[in-house]
């Protein structure tokens, strides 16, 4: 029995022309759903972005309220004033721009550093083969079971003695601080990098050796450039998590001058001036925002690709 063959819309339409008679084409199906509909898909789609929404309206309504107060904020904007913000920047005592450029030095630094650590590491377990290479996997696993909060008072006991020996590199710097989130970049992104790794074919690096590249040139010049969408997804999850890092950084910096941004704001939303300090804290909350958000504009595409494919191997 010999299976009914598909219709061509093109010659249907080539055959409406020619001849002017309609041809009747069969009803399409229905998509599946609640009566044959998706409307409830949008829905969800639209509370959820209703969601995300609500508090970003909120901290723009309350950085835009000209009296600057808790007490008068509300959900909804009723005005538009740019008292807060230069309030903000006025405010001698309380260093904004300091603590936005130590958030961003910290940040960049700290994120490029954890990649080149991380693709070190992914590099020699995915393509060198070395006693210990499978232990050493499932030892990085096993680190990230725990908390990084169990490990505060070791760290501060460590960076305090590393201040007497050497205070650039002790407590209340930046530069310790970004030594403290360093230890720390390992783990989960070696893993999420190897994945990645895995997918780059051996039969190149095999090529390589043949005319005489050592392992160093391989992963310099040629590997790195073929995992550059992994490691810029590395870099944005990284420079997220430090930006927005709170605990270690409030214990580490102290100094007004050497704190980060979330410790700074955090500072205006204690005592009896949280209420008249509100419209600042939400005005630097806003902008605080903006460098989070072109990074993944600028990079969203590398970032699916990176998490996408590495995941898959």
């Amino acid at each position: 029995m010999s299976a009914p063959v598909p219709t061509d819309p093109r010659l249907d339409h080539r055959l409406e022309v020619e001849t002017g008679e309609h041809v009747d084409h069969a009803p399409s199906p229905k998509r599946p759903g609640v009566g044959g509909q998706v409307w409830w898909r949008h829905a969800l789609g639209i509370l959820a972005l209703m969601w995300a929404l609500f508090p970003i309206l909120f901290i723009y309504s309350a950085a835009t309220n000209p009296s600057g107060t808790l007490n008068t904020a509300s959900l909804w904007p009723s005005g538009f004033s740019t008292k807060n913000f230069t309030d903000l920047f006025n405010d001698s005592s309380r260093p904004f721009w300091t603590w936005y450029k130590n958030s961003l030095t910290i940040s960049f630094i700290g994120a490029l550093g954890a990649v080149f650590l991380g693709a070190c590491a992914a590099f020699a377990f995915s393509r060198l083969r070395f006693k210990g290479r499978r232990g050493g996997m499932m030892f990085l696993l096993l680190t990230t079971f725990f908390p990084a909060l169990l490990a505060i008072v070791a760290t501060y006991i460590i960076f305090a003695a590393i201040g007497d020996v050497l205070p650039a590199l002790g407590l209340n710097t930046v530069t310790g601080l970004i030594l403290a989130y360093l230890g720390g970049a390992l783990g989960a992104n070696v893993w999420l990098l190897k994945g990645y790794f895995d997918t780059v074919p051996r039969e190149l690096d095999e090529a390589a050796i043949v005319d005489g590249a050592s392992h160093a040139r391989i992963f310099f010049t040629m590997t790195l450039r073929l995992v550059m969408p992994i490691l810029v997804t590395v870099f944005m999850l990284v420079f997220v998590g430090l930006y927005g890092e709170f605990m270690l950084a409030s214990v580490f910096l102290t100094d007004v001058e050497n704190q980060t941004l979330g410790v700074g704001l955090y500072g205006m939303t204690l005592g009896n001036d949280a209420n008249t300090l509100f419209g600042r804290f939400t005005a630097g909350a806003l902008l605080g925002s903006i460098p989070v958000m072109l990074l993944y504009l600028a990079f969203q595409r590398q970032l699916v690709g990176g998490l996408t494919t590495g995941s898959v191997k």
